[in-house]
């Protein structure tokens, strides 16, 4: 531009001549950062695809034995068994999860497990379906070590409810049905009854055919945890783990549920995990988990007899102070 003016000032030079030259120079420089720009873009891409193929090319290394194939057998009963069970995440990390894990849980017999944050106990449950396998002893379903079922037969048979549950973009009915794709409307109503979750499906203006946004976001925590249940109950499961499953519901609405839980779950087993005692009062068994070990077993009134942390837990949920202090 500054030369191109003083030649323009003394006449040698054309003002379209200079705006030409400007015009291709500034095309010129566009496309060279275009090409710069993409070269940038392949090779964070490259990265990015060795990362994505690291994933995609990695072997599960959960899978069915050729031992469980060949049997092919099925759970019926529900009866669980833990034989000194110890768990680490990684082969060589030196301290385990779980420690000389020993628990009989009988078929239809509600378990819970209580303990502090970190006490392991998701982990415990999440090995009975094998989402992870035990690094010493084993775990038994109808005095079936859990290995030896395929993994189809065994999670047919198992439904897990986490606090933190999954809704699908869809109708509640077809949310519900992803627990038995064949149930009818009346079981899909009689399962939202027991979830409790009825009466407020039914204040819904299009009822079970409202349509619910991803993971649920125009309903509330304790409305998209009763769903969930609802479809686990719709599955009619063996074995029913509950994962701090109601921890948004009220504690009035939680004992209707516990209380459709004896009525038409009955045969089911059924491993509750809580933070609330209120939650496991009725339990038939209570296991205590501190830093991975079991330190405490028994009914509650028995717990509350000889067990000192339990004790502690339940004076400062009830706000009560122990006798003597």
């Amino acid at each position: 531009v500054w030369f191109g003016g003083n030649k323009i000032i003394s006449g040698t030079f054309q003002v379209g001549q200079l705006m030409s030259f400007i015009t291709y120079i500034t095309q010129i420089l566009m496309s060279l950062m275009m090409l710069s720009m993409t070269i940038m873009t392949f090779s964070r891409a490259e990265a990015s695809s060795e990362r994505i193929l690291e994933v995609l090319n990695t072997e599960v290394d959960i899978i069915d034995s050729p031992a469980a194939k060949g049997r092919n057998i099925f759970v019926k009963k529900g009866t669980l068994t833990f034989e000194n069970v110890s768990f680490k995440y990684h082969p060589d990390s030196a301290e385990y999860v779980l420690k000389n894990i020993n628990l009989t849980i009988k078929a239809g017999q509600t378990q819970a497990i209580i303990g502090a944050t970190g006490s392991a106990k998701t982990t415990l449950v999440e090995l009975i379906p094998r989402l992870y396998d035990v690094s010493q002893g084993r775990i038994l379903v109808d005095e079936v070590d859990v290995r030896d079922y395929t993994l189809e037969n065994l999670r047919a048979a198992i439904c897990l409810v986490l606090q933190q549950n999954e809704l699908f973009s869809g109708t509640i009915a077809e949310n519900l049905r992803w627990g038995n794709p064949n149930a009818s409307d009346e079981d899909i109503i009689n399962a939202a009854k027991d979830a409790q979750a009825d009466d407020f499906i039914m204040s819904f203006p299009k009822k079970y055919e409202t349509i619910l946004g991803q993971s649920g976001v125009n309903v509330s925590g304790g409305q998209k945890q009763r769903m969930c249940l609802a479809r686990a109950i719709l599955r009619k499961p063996v074995i029913l783990i509950l994962d701090d499953s109601t921890s948004a519901v009220d504690t009035a609405t939680e004992a209707k549920i516990r209380k459709s839980f004896s009525s038409h779950l009955r045969d089911t087993t059924i491993i509750i995990i809580a933070q609330r005692i209120s939650s496991i009062q009725l339990a038939d068994n209570i296991v205590i988990l501190h830093d991975g070990e079991i330190i405490g077993s028994g009914t509650h009134d028995e717990l509350m007899k000889t067990n000192p942390v339990y004790q502690e837990i339940y004076y400062s949920q009830e706000l009560k102070e122990p006798a003597g202090i």
